[in-house]
């Protein structure tokens, strides 16, 4: 038997769910506060499903690198702003990329335990909003000490205990895994080129709320601002997805001289935020329509840090195993493409075709927003099923210092 933490949950629904749309680094977003895009998300998804606020009982929020100074409230502020009612409690999450999914595991164990009935869950992250920060000066300069400003993105992309960063842990896996540089390109190709294709034929716009400039209010609170940076007035689809065939990949440098990851065939930095609406059996069922999907089972392990993008894989054993399915059953899987060669060593490792993986693109395409990833893949992947009839989807993540997630969703009506 596998080893990892498993949780099975009988009675766990994801009644809807939304996002904005990832923006490239830079980009309409650079100004925006990860608070407020993630009021933003939420208001949507009461408003898409015409669910009161007031009927939430626990409002679970995830975000990595601080947006801002006022990062300690990102939970308690996206449900005050959103409607919940101030006796709701708010929690924040972290499991680095792993984070939105974390998201689904915490509502569903509330809602196992009986504590919570309807929970609003959001991940939101800039990444371009990463501070340039230091922590050796409360105490002020000493002369001719160095100074020790650095980029929190760039320094967090680092494991100091293996000391090697996370695009030489995707490199060990293509060594391990015979994966060439026209393997990976070749994969990134794909993932454009799908991606492109579900923003044309409309499909990715059913997951998307349009941001513009935005005030939102509370009554007895301070307004906050959502405020788009540059000529746009309102952004209402993914930036970055864009014709990129193998030939032009081709032509970019890799980070290192022996290896095959380029900035083209990793996943792109992008800011963005996505929220869902997760409730028992009994509040689906007075709400009287079809929920987006049951959350059947989640699972979580611990891998070796050097190699941590393999996490999903015996994340994904794990979890079939102990659901009592096989890689077969499963229609849909959504993997976050943190690097091409490590969703690649992944897919190896399980035997799992390209077909069912990402058929809408993945995060080389539209962007790794890393306390999003998570809520975005699932929902995606639940839409997925729900639009082929099918039964069973997978979303899944490696994370950082070498761990892996995935959960297991079912569609009620198949």
């Amino acid at each position: 038997m596998s080893r990892g933490q498993f949780q099975t949950f009988s009675d766990v629904f994801i009644v809807d769910g939304v996002r904005t749309p990832m923006v490239d680094y830079m980009g309409a977003f650079a100004d925006a506060n990860p608070i407020d895009l993630g009021i933003k998300v939420a208001r949507e998804v009461f408003r898409r499903t015409g669910i009161d606020p007031a009927s939430v009982e626990s409002v679970v929020a995830g975000n990595m690198a601080p947006g801002g100074f006022d990062q300690f409230y990102v939970p308690r502020h996206i449900g005050l702003y959103a409607g919940v009612p101030q006796v709701v409690p708010a929690l924040m999450v972290q499991r680095i990329c792993g984070t939105g999914f974390e998201l689904f595991r915490q509502a569903g164990e509330q809602i196992n335990a009986g504590v919570a009935s309807t929970a609003l869950l959001v991940g939101t992250e800039s990444m371009t909003r990463n501070p340039i920060a230091a922590f050796d000066h409360r105490g002020g300069f000493r002369l001719g000490a160095p100074i020790g400003f650095k980029d929190y993105m760039w320094e967090a992309l680092t494991d100091p205990s293996v000391d090697i960063n996370m695009i030489r842990t995707a490199e060990n896996l293509a060594q391990r895994y015979g994966i060439t540089r026209e393997d990976v390109d070749a994969f990134a190709a794909q993932s454009f080129a799908r991606a492109c294709a579900a923003q044309e034929s409309g499909w990715l716009a059913g997951e998307i709320v349009p941001v513009g400039s935005e005030t939102f209010e509370l009554e007895g609170h301070r307004p906050r601002s959502l405020r788009l940076s540059g000529k746009a007035t309102v952004v209402d689809r993914d930036t970055h997805p864009r014709p990129t065939p193998p030939e032009v990949l081709a032509k970019l440098r890799t980070v290192f001289n022996d290896g095959v990851q380029t900035g083209g065939n990793s996943s792109a930095l992008t800011d963005a935020a996505a929220a869902a609406l997760v409730a028992s059996g009994d509040v689906v069922r007075a709400w009287g329509k079809a929920p987006l999907a049951r959350v059947a089972a989640a699972a979580v392990v611990g891998v070796d840090p050097a190699h941590m993008g393999i996490g999903p894989a015996p994340a994904i054993s794990l979890l079939l195993e102990r659901a009592g399915l096989k890689l077969a059953d499963v229609a849909r899987f959504e993997i976050n493409e943190a690097q091409g060669a490590q969703t690649l060593a992944v897919a190896r490792e399980l035997g799992l075709d390209l077909d069912r993986l990402n058929v809408h693109g993945g995060a080389i395409a539209l962007g790794h927003p890393l306390a999003a990833t998570g809520v975005r893949c699932t929902i995606t992947v639940s839409r997925q099923i729900q639009a082929i009839g099918a039964r069973w989807g997978v979303a899944s993540a490696c994370v950082g210092g070498g761990q892996g997630i995935a959960l297991l969703v079912e569609n009620p009506a198949a």
